[in-house]
């Protein structure tokens, strides 16, 4: 393809953007205006479905299908931090670092309390703030608390990094057999098709509660996977200045 060819190309396209830009601007609400009827729009489906979370709502039922782009992105930039980070494996961990023992026993502390706020984040995340994301993030660091406590030994003896590849292929795995279930009842790939419940129930809000564990397996699997490349990074580095 010719350089006179690839401008003629981006110019009918920039020209395209452009036109649909300019609709879109001008047929903007008045700011600080008081219709808002997207607003409405959201606010009406998430009453609707039984979901008091509306961020919620939006992310695993009125935009599902974006938000598993958004999953589908995260497993692609996990998997290759991993490729650049791997290597090393085999070699044995160090030392674990010296930790003052107030540090010590507030990890000791903290792990379960951490463990069990990341569960109720993703468990709730369709009644109160938090989810699959959120929930997720909260996990992968709650298991990393153990490298506080013992260093790199200890925290490879409690989280295997193959289960948490096999949790991040499952967590997204899950997404999509969800969206395809819902396809085949003829509704629509990822539409919430089960039973609404009672509003303020943790199994309401049809397969939004579903989506949100999946996002939450696979997120907090992909903190883990990409924690340990970039510990293992930074420990060997350490061993050998060391």
């Amino acid at each position: 393809m010719s350089r006179r060819l690839r401008l003629w190309l981006f110019a009918v396209g920039a020209a395209g953007v452009a036109v649909l830009f300019l609709a879109a601007v001008l047929r903007m609400p008045e700011f600080g205006g008081v219709v808002h009827p997207l607003r409405a729009a959201v606010l009406d489906a998430a009453a609707a479905h039984r979901t008091p979370n509306v961020v919620s709502a939006v992310n695993y039922d009125q935009r599902a299908i974006d938000t598993f782009g958004e999953e589908t992105l995260l497993l692609t930039a996990v998997v290759g931090a991993a490729a650049l980070l791997r290597g090393g494996d085999d070699a044995p961990p160090p030392r674990p670092p010296r930790t003052m023992e107030a540090v010590r026993a507030v990890a000791y502390l903290v792990l379960p309390v951490t463990l069990l706020l990341g569960l109720a984040t993703v468990v709730h995340g369709a009644l109160t703030p938090g989810g699959g994301f959120q929930g997720g993030i909260v996990l992968g660091t709650a298991v990393h608390l153990v490298y506080l406590v013992g260093g790199r030994a200890a925290l490879d003896r409690v989280r295997p990094v193959t289960v948490y590849v096999a949790g991040e292929a499952v967590g997204t795995a899950a997404f999509a057999a969800t969206g395809l279930a819902a396809a085949a009842t003829g509704a629509g790939f990822l539409a919430n098709v089960l039973p609404f419940g009672t509003a303020g129930s943790v199994l309401s809000a049809g397969t939004v509660p579903l989506l949100s564990a999946a996002v939450g397996i696979e997120v907090a699997s992909g903190v883990v996977v990409l924690l340990a490349g970039f510990l293992r990074q930074g420990t060997a580095g350490d061993e050998a200045a060391g």
